[in-house]
């Protein structure tokens, strides 16, 4: 679902009583929409998709204040002028989601790692992130969303090539489709280890660097935060961090392994203790969320209905979800060949 139009947004900002300089930021994201509100920049205006229940937002201002309270900087929930913290989308003419204001933190977005010391200072924040929550068990106003249900996903994708038979991108995505079920079915890893209290999407651009892009300040689009497995996260981490090619080229993908070092040993060092188990599954995360991923971006191909496309660069629906899925496959299998490398790394068996 794309996000409302900028006029929309203006309408929406008038409950914090902003009332002009509402702009787009450059990278509007897959999911929600982003609007930059002020001159300079005062605050973050977001429409937010109705995959996730308004009330998150009680969740976000619980664990925003968790983190604050344990030191770490991090963006909060402004309430609106009459004390709301989002107003539903219905209030804006032809709305659905809400609308939220987050407070801005002064620094810069990176799309890609630049060097190994920016992966392990990214790391550090991260296990910084995950010490802050350890054992923190707060009441949930929002249902919780299994994002990393591996194989549920690569189920989604069977039904989509079963249903969609007749589809005029079938006969590219079924080979491709049936790539990602065989890598599955091959994959040699562990599932069902205890849940954390995970960010849910550490894609390098939610990380919030300073002005320099070398000092890691906070951790940002905290919709996704709840349990899941640490090897979901650090794999979807390691997938986002290892390949600075980005999601849209197959041909250039790479697993660099000194950012898995350094990331890795980053994280290690400021993290909360994980368990033998949890360690061993660090070794195979990679290659896992890339599955998922692959499999989830080979379905929407087909069924067109959650990720956004470029559609300047990929006029046809589904083609750019179909690039997408190529390269998560890709980066599967460069990462399922590096796994003995990465068990070493982590200073466990392969």
């Amino acid at each position: 679902m794309a996000p409302p139009p900028l006029e929309h947004a203006r309408l929406a900002a008038r409950a914090w009583g902003a009332h002009d300089n509402v702009r787009p930021v450059g990278d509007p994201g897959l999911i929600n929409g982003t609007w930059c509100v002020g001159e300079p920049v005062s605050g973050i205006l977001q429409w937010v998709n109705p995959i996730f229940a308004p009330e998150v937002q009680h969740d976000i201002h619980l664990l925003t204040q968790r983190l604050i309270d344990r030191g770490l900087v991090s963006p909060t929930v402004v309430p609106t002028l009459d004390g709301r913290l989002w107003v539903p989308g219905p209030e804006v003419e032809g709305g659905t989601g809400c609308w939220r204001m987050l407070s801005f933190i002064p620094g810069a977005t990176c799309h890609a790692i630049t060097s190994v010391d920016q992966a392990r200072e990214a790391a550090r924040l991260v296990g910084r992130f995950h010490a802050a929550l350890d054992g923190w068990n707060a009441p949930r106003h929002a249902p919780v969303r299994h994002i990393h249900d591996t194989p549920a996903r690569i189920d989604d994708l069977r039904q989509a090539v079963h249903r969609h038979g007749g589809h005029p991108l079938f006969d590219q995505v079924a080979p491709v489709a049936q790539e990602i079920l065989d890598g599955w079915e091959s994959w040699r890893g562990v599932t069902g280890l205890p849940d954390r209290t995970c960010h849910g999407d550490l894609k390098i651009s939610n990380v919030r660097f300073d002005s320099t892009g070398l000092r890691a300040v906070c951790l940002i689009d905290l919709d996704t935060v709840g349990p899941m497995e640490l090897a979901c996260e650090l794999g979807d981490m390691w997938r986002s961090w290892c390949n600075p090619a980005g999601e849209s080229n197959p041909d250039a993908v790479v697993f660099d392994l000194d950012i898995f070092r350094a990331s890795a040993e980053g994280f290690l060092e400021t993290a909360p203790a994980l368990t033998a188990d949890e360690r061993r599954a660090l070794v195979t995360a990679t290659p896992r969320i890339c599955f998922e991923l692959a499999a989830r971006f080979a379905a929407d191909a087909l069924n067109n209905s959650y990720f956004r496309e470029d559609r300047t660069t990929y006029p046809k629906p589904g083609t750019h979800n179909l690039q997408r899925a190529r390269a998560q496959l890709r980066l599967a299998h460069l990462a399922t060949a590096a796994a003995p490398q990465c068990a070493a790394i982590l200073g466990v068996s392969w």
